[in-house]
This record gives structure tokens, C-alpha cells and sequence, in this order.
């Protein structure tokens, strides 16, 4: 999974524009993004993670980091300002140090027990600047210059503040001011002759001097090929130049050649399946492991192998594993290809890997293909040699069985191998089919002192991890105090006439100064807030409130006005306080990220719950449906429940009957809640029949009367009692002195509320056909399931039908629908219930 930084430089020299229009900070943006689109095209770019530092001190200098989103990214990169210094020795140390901060927590480099290629965290830094001045707080720079000192722990272990898979590439844009009539030249980009050059051919990379937009977008091409998993080697010749071949080049060369010593990748290409680079071997450590030794040597980011120019044999041996790397194209792989000779190989070494002899013994080989289009690296095990003769004699003459004098050998070959390749050599005869030729208590070489050191920086480099998470994006705490303005008028004391009295007061030889001349007053004085939530708005000047908030403003202040005799003043609404832009509503990774962090779960065993949005116990929206008398049934059973819940309702498998809420048929008597046994859907049917008939008595009596007089007395008799309510409400917060935001409110725009009207003949007239139309839906519901019931016993179904409001054509509608229903069920009896219904629609 590469990791792809953009170091974008955020001095105030971008702001300079160029013949485009465009200043080079919104060059560089679009530069971000038209690589980002050309990486999009591979596959390969799925697991790719992105971060942003620009030139501000850290942490603030850190836009986007291990944790971060790519919209994070995104949006940091678009809100870039230059508006600094250009200080790209500390920013780059800043961005060596984010890429580290993990790696000692994961082990990849695997301090003194040998550098394994295949434990890689493949790194790409893209600068892009625009090649001026070094400038830092202490003046200006001509060389660049990385800090010594750095918080993150085991960096003295290495050398350099880089990793052997971390490369910089830079792009200095050189694009002028106006545009130049002469044509743009054809071919390579040229290398920069800026500081940060020699520190991108240190790191393996390369600088590119920017000349126009169309060498910008070839040089972002170049950059999205060299996005390659692999680490950075330093090959060296030693000994002798090989002799010419028949087919190879004739002439002789004297003197340092370019082949001779190459500072280049080689690939380290991952499993097809897995994803994931596999080797056995690794490549030996440049001095030898003592057990007595406290401490660790530091070591250089890439290691420096040996390679000499003696033809020999390649060998393999087969079920014994080797690890295959291809070279990066270099001076090196064009010299041995054109040799064309396949079917040799150069010995390669680390000086000072083995326990005697400065240059060591081989630990692989350097072969051309057979093709010859490419150079591999082939690593072996330590000294293979002497190791792989006697391994296949184990497999093809001994079948696994050693005598005592091959064990001898064998004994006397490991005593020449670092300690380190015991556990790689015990994974290979595993393989191979002979797991018990090893101990399993040799030691791996380090002393007690340098594991329990290694373990402890990295619980160290844990925490420096997730504090250096947790502070991105931040600023220097500011202290949000609110700022007083200075009491004195003059600009300066120098220019008073009696300056010397007022000096001589100062230094004690004069009387004290009065408040106005306070020389400790200054302009910048601030009072801290006890509330660091609290934003003070200390707006003096009606000019300075923006446009866009003048009503706001006039509210706040309407309400702080009319209030002032609860003595609480707010300088923010409550909304104000959770007032998010609607971009930034989803973002909800960043805010878990501010968030403190939860307890411990009680019980570690029960499985963690996950962050959703909304109820994560509510019931799925596609397994709800309605059925024709307007109830919701389940769809799928137990969907939704506890675990500790049964699947099916208790007394029954039928649903829950909804219980009835008009107020229609409560209308005229006071609520007092009801006392009743638990609810079973038996009784359900029972307690609306007593509503129902409550209210025909009711019904009965404003029947008798000619006038609906009772009924609008009641209704109003009921307002009365709710205004009364709301009366002794304000009574008793009067009498408290004090009262809620909820109650004291005015709103967004400060209205008071209105007065509260007694309803006119149409509203009473509207409210009782609202309530006629609720009760008739649920008589429709207890009667759609009275005629679902199997019998003819229609007595219950022909009292609720006495039940219904509203006018004649209302209840002749609804009786007809009725009769629809039943034809459904009792087709048979139809005949009979239609003659009943319709002799009691006759005597209604």
C-alpha cells in the first residue's frame, strides 16, 4: 500500500503569478489534482493513502495524516494559504518524521537482525516549491539543512532521517511571469539547480525544474510510473573490471566508471494472491552481532552492497527457497546486459556482515535474465556456497538422514552465519522437509539489554503515534480571551514633552504615573474566558457586524435586552453553538477523532458495537406493511428484537391491537389515567366499548336539544382550563424568578408570541368533523375484524354501525363500504347481512 506525500511549499513567494494568471500556490493545487486523476487509471491505486504537509511549524504544518479522510485531503489542500517562510529543511523533517512514526511499532526494519526487503512501507514524497531562498527565523539559508534534534523515538538508530522505501521528488516551478516568444524545447525534463536536489538524489528520487504547464503535466506522468513497491540499494564494485566477452563490448575503459557505483531501486514485487511481498532471506547487517554489547550501531538508510566483477557459477538448489528482486534500470544493468552472458553471475557481499574478514562471505548474486532484459537479484542464503552443497546432499544422497559427519559440517557452516539467519534457515528446512536439524533455543544474537531497549521504544513510539494523530490540523492554542482596547491615547510615550519625569517615575525617583500614562498598560492585553467554548463577539462598532448577521446580531441583543432582569447575558444562541456547514454534516470520522476516548467495556467478552447514524435497534423499513384496516404487521418475524425477547406477542400469535386515542370520546370529562389490568388484546375491545358508549350518552343527550350549545360550551369550558394551565405556569416562574431558554425565547427574529383566541362556529365546526372522521376510522378497524371472524353472529357488528358520526350521505357511504367488505368473507350470507344493514340504515 503506498504511501503518496504531497509537500507543498506555503511560502509567501507563491503568491507570485504567472503569465497563466494563476499564482504558483493554485498551480501547485492543480497539480495535486491532475496527479491524483492520473493515478486513479491503475488498479493499484485502491490501496494508496494520501497526506499533505505544507511549511508551517508542526503540528499546524500537518493538513492530512494517517487518520485522515481523503476528503480531509481535499478540503485541506483547497485551503492552503502562502503566507510563510520558505523553511523546507524543517518541513521535510516534519514529513520523514509522520512516515517513521509507525514503523517501529510494526518492526519492519527490524533492527539488528537484518534488513528484510519484503518489510516495506513504500513512500513517495512529492515537494513542489518554487526554488527560492531558504528562508527560516534565523535568516537566510544557502544550503538546505534538516534539524539534528527530532521527538520521534528510535531515530538515532538510523542515520539518516529517511527509510531505505522512502524517495523525494520535487517539482520547482520555474514558470515565468510573462511568456516567452521562444519555442518551448523538445525532450527530459531537466534537474533543478535549487538546494532540495541533492537531497532527492540522496533519497533515490529526483528533482524537476518546471519550465511551462505542459512540462508540468510530463512531469506528473513520469511521477505516477515511478510509483513502484521496492527499496533503495547503494551498489558498489569491488576488485578488479571483468574481463571482455566474445560478445560483449571490447574496448577497455581505465578509471571510475559511471557503472561502478549506482544508487538505485530494486522492485520488490507482491504475491499475485495476497497482495503482500514474500521473501526468506534478508540482506546481512554491515557489522556482526555480540550479545555482549549494550547498544546498537546506527545504520545507514540504505545498505552499501559489494558486488564483484569474478564469473561464476549461479546456483539453486531445489525445495531450497531464494528471493528474486529486479534491478531498476541503471548504468550497472545496461553494462551486464550488454556482456550477454545469461548464464553467469557476480557474488555480492556486505563489508563487515561476517565474524572475521572485512569483506564477508556472498549472501546472493547478481545474473542477468535469459531474455537479457532485465538484471535480478537473487538472495541466498548467508555463505550459500558452502551451505547449498550441503543441503543437497541431505535431500539426494542422504534422504533427510544425515550421518555425523555432515552434522559436523553443517555445525561448523553456522558458525560463520550471523545469529539472525538461524530463524530464516529454520523456516527453509521446514519446508524442505527437515524441521528437527535446528534447535529451537538458538539465540538470535542481541543482548538482554538492546531487546528490552527496542521494546520499550516502541511502546514510546506508540504514544508519540497517536499524540502527533490527535494534534493534526491544529494551531498554537490561542488564548480566545477578549481583547480591551488601551486607555491611553498617545501612540508613544517619546514623543511626550516630559518624557524624562515619566521615565524617572517609572525607575522609582519620581511620584507614581497616573492610570492614563501606565506604561504596563499595552494594546494586545486580553481577559481569559472561563469557558474556552465561549467566543466572545465584542463587536463596539455597528459597521463591523457583516452583512449577513445584522438580524441575528438584533436578536441576540433584543433578547439580552428584554431579559436583563434574570441577569444572564449570552453573547451566543444555542443554535449558534451547533451551527455546522452542510459540507461538513457527514464528516462524522473527524469528529470521533476530537472526541475523548470511551471507557473500557464491563464485560471485554460481549462485541462492540458499531458508530451508525441514528437508532442502530430500529426495525428495517422494507419488512413493514400495511394491510387494508390501516395496521402495521411485522414482515419478518423477530427482526428488530432483543435477544432476550420472544419472537410472538405474550398470550396470543396475533399482533397487538393500537388502542384507541381519540379525543372525540373524551370530550367533556377530565383525563385521569386509567386504571386497568395489563394489556391483553382480549380487553382491548372491551375498554373502546366502554368509550364508545360513554360517548353515546353524551351523543344521546345533544341529540334531544336542538342546538349544539352543550357540546361548544364543553369545548370551551376545555380551552378555559388549558389557558388557565398555562396561566399558573407563568405564575410560578415569576414567583422562581428564574426560567428556561425554551420558555424565555423569542426565536430566530425576537417575535413575541400571540395571544391565545377562543375558536370561532367554523374551527368548532372543522374540529368536530376531524373528530367524527377518527372515530369512523376506527370503528372501521373493530368492524373490518368483526366480519373476518368465521360465524354469523352480527350483534356486536350492527352496535358498532350505531356508533357512526357525521351526516346521512357520510354514513351511507360508509355503510355501503361495509357491505362491500363483508361480500369478501360471506359471500353465502350476503344476502341477509345487506337486509339487515339496510333496515337499520332505515331506522337510523
Amino acid at each position: 500500500m503506498p504511501v503518496l506525500l504531497f509537500l507543498i511549499d506555503t511560502s509567501a513567494s507563491m503568491n507570485q503569478r504567472s503569465h497563466l494568471g494563476t499564482s504558483y500556490l493554485d498551480i501547485a493545487k492543480g497539480a495535486v489534482e491532475i496527479f491524483l486523476k492520473l493515478r486513479s487509471r491503475d488498479p493499484a491505486s485502491r490501496g494508496d493513502r494520501y497526506m499533505l504537509v505544507s511549511f508551517e511549524e508542526a503540528p499546524a504544518g500537518i493538513k492530512a495524516g494517517w487518520k485522515d479522510s481523503h476528503a480531509t485531503f481535499m478540503t485541506e489542500l483547497r485551503n492552503l494559504q502562502a503566507v510563510g517562510l520558505t523553511s523546507i529543511g524543517q518541513s521535510l523533517r516534519t514529513a520523514f518524521d509522520l512516515l517513521n512514526l509507525n514503523r517501529l511499532v510494526s518492526g519492519i526494519d527490524n533492527y539488528g537482525q537484518g534488513r528484510n526487503p519484503f518489510f516495506l512501507e513504500p513512500a513517495i514524497i512529492v515537494a513542489i516549491t518554487d526554488g527560492s531562498k531558504l528562508t527560516s527565523s534565523s535568516g537566510v539559508q544557502d544550503e538546505l539543512h534538516l534539524p539534528l534534534t527530532t521527538p520521534l523515538p528510535g531515530s538515532e538508530l538510523t542515520k539518516e532521517p529517511f527509510r531505505w522505501d522512502q524517495r523525494l521528488f520535487s517539482l520547482v516551478l520555474r514558470i515565468p511571469g510573462h511568456a516567452s516568444p521562444d519555442p518551448e524545447p523538445i525532450g527530459g525534463v531537466p534537474l533543478d539547480p535549487s538546494p532540495i536536489t541533492p537531497m532527492c538524489e540522496v533519497t533515490g528520487g529526483r528533482s524537476y525544474s518546471v519550465f511551462s504547464q505542459r512540462m508540468l503535466n510530463q512531469c506528473l506522468e513520469s511521477l505516477v510510473q515511478k510509483i513502484q513497491s521496492g527499496v533503495v540499494i547503494n551498489f558498489e564494485k569491488t576488485g578488479p573490471d571483468p574481463p571482455p566477452t566474445e560478445d560483449g563490448p571490447i574496448e577497455m575503459k581505465y578509471g571510475p566508471q559511471s557503472w561502478h557505483s549506482c544508487h538505485k531501486m530494486i522492485y520488490v514485487r507482491p504475491n499475485p494472491k495476497t497482495g503482500v511481498p514474500v521473501g526468506h532471506w534478508p540482506i546481512p547487517e554491515s557489522f556482526w552481532p555480540d550479545q555482549n554489547s549494550p547498544t546498537l550501531p546506527p545504520r545507514a538508510a540504505h545498505p552499501q552492497v559489494k558486488f564483484s566483477c569474478v564469473d561464476s557459477e549461479p546456483m539453486v538448489v531445489d525445495k531450497v527457497p531464494f528471493d528474486k528482486y529486479e534491478l531498476e534500470p541503471s548504468p550497472l544493468t545496461q553494462y551486464i546486459l550488454a556482456r550477454k552472458s545469461p548464464h553467469t553471475c557476480w557474488q555480492v557481499f556486505v563489508c563487515n556482515s561476517a565474524k572475521y574478514g572485512e569483506l564477508g562471505q556472498p549472501f546472493g548474486y547478481l545474473k542477468a535474465s535469459t531474455a537479457l532484459n532485465c538484471v535480478n537479484l537473487f538472495a541466498m542464503p548467508y555463505n550459500y556456497p558452502v551451505v547449498l552443497p550441503l543441503l543437497d546432499d541431505l535431500i539426494t544422497v542422504h534422504k533427510f538422514k544425515p550421518p555425523a559427519k555432515w552434522r559436523q559440517s553443517f555445525e561448523n557452516y553456522l558458525k560463520t552465519v550471523p545469529p539472525y539467519y538461524i530463524t530464516a534457515l529454520r523456516k527453509a528446512l521446514r519446508m524442505m522437509g527437515a524441521p528437527n536439524l535446528l534447535a529451537d533455543n538458538m539465540e538470535c544474537g542481541l543482548s538482554y539489554s538492546v531487546v528490552s531497549y527496542l521494546k520499550k521504544l516502541s511502546q514510546q513510539a506508540k504514544i508519540e503515534a497517536d499524540r502527533v494523530c490527535a494534534s493534526v490540523g491544529k494551531k498554537a492554542a490561542l488564548d480566545g480571551g477578549i481583547k480591551l482596547r488601551c486607555r491611553s491615547s498617545t501612540l508613544s510615550l517619546a514623543h511626550r514633552k516630559d518624557f524624562t519625569q515619566l521615565l524617572n517615575s517609572i525607575m522609582g525617583d519620581g511620584p507614581a504615573l497616573p492610570m492614563e500614562a501606565n506604561t504596563k498598560e499595552f494594546a494586545g492585553f486580553q481577559l481569559a474566558a472561563l469557558n474556552k467554548e465561549f467566543k466572545p463577539q465584542g463587536l463596539r462598532n455597528p459597521y463591523d457586524i457583516p452583512r449577513s448577521h445584522l438580524l441575528d446580531q438584533l436578536s441576540r441583543m433584543r433578547r439580552n435586552l428584554l431579559h436583563a432582569s434574570i441577569c444572564i447575558l449570552k453573547g451566543q444562541d444555542q443554535d449558534q453553538l451547533h451551527s455546522v456547514p452542510i459540507a461538513q454534516m457527514g464528516n462524522y470520522q473527524d469528529f470521533l477523532k476530537h472526541c475523548p476516548s470511551p471507557l473500557r467495556e464491563a464485560d471485554p467478552d460481549q462485541p462492540k458495537r458499531l458508530h451508525t447514524f441514528g437508532n442502530p435497534f430500529k426495525l428495517d423499513k422494507k419488512a413493514m406493511m400495511v394491510d387494508e384496516a390501516d395496521e402495521f404487521v411485522t414482515g419478518t418475524q423477530g427482526k428488530g428484537k432483543r435477544p432476550g425477547e420472544s419472537s410472538s406477542p405474550a398470550g396470543g400469535g396475533a399482533p397487538k391491537r393500537r388502542r384507541c386515542m381519540s379525543p372525540l370520546l373524551r370530550l367533556g370529562r377530565a383525563y385521569t389515567p386509567p386504571k386497568t389490568p395489563p394489556r391483553t388484546p382480549d380487553n382491548d375491545d372491551t375498554e373502546l366499548g366502554n368509550h364508545i358508549n360513554n360517548h353515546l350518552e353524551s351523543n344521546r343527550n345533544s341529540d334531544k336539544e336542538p342546538s349544539p350549545a352543550p357540546e361548544s360550551e364543553l369545548i370551551q369550558q376545555r380551552n378555559l382550563l388549558q389557558l388557565d394551565e398555562v396561566e399558573n405556569q407563568e405564575n410560578r416562574v415569576q414567583e422562581n424568578g428564574q426560567s428556561s431558554d425554551s420558555e424565555f425565547s423569542l426565536g430566530s427574529e425576537g417575535e413575541e408570541e400571540a395571544p391565545r383566541r377562543y375558536p370561532s362556529p367554523c374551527q368548532l365546526k372543522k374540529i368536530r368533523n376531524q373528530e367524527s372522521q377518527e372515530l369512523n376510522s376506527e370503528l372501521r378497524v373493530l368492524i373490518t375484524k368483526e366480519i373476518r371472524k368465521p360465524g354469523r353472529r352480527y350483534e356486536k357488528i350492527f352496535y358498532l354501525l350505531k356508533q357512526i358520526q357525521g351526516s346521512l350521505e357520510t354514513r351511507l357511504i360508509f355503510l355501503q363500504s361495509i357491505i362491500k367488505e363483508a361480500a369478501r368473507y360471506t359471500p353465502d350470507s350476503n344476502a341477509d347481512f345487506s337486509s339487515r344493514c339496510l333496515t337499520l340504515h332505515t331506522d337510523t
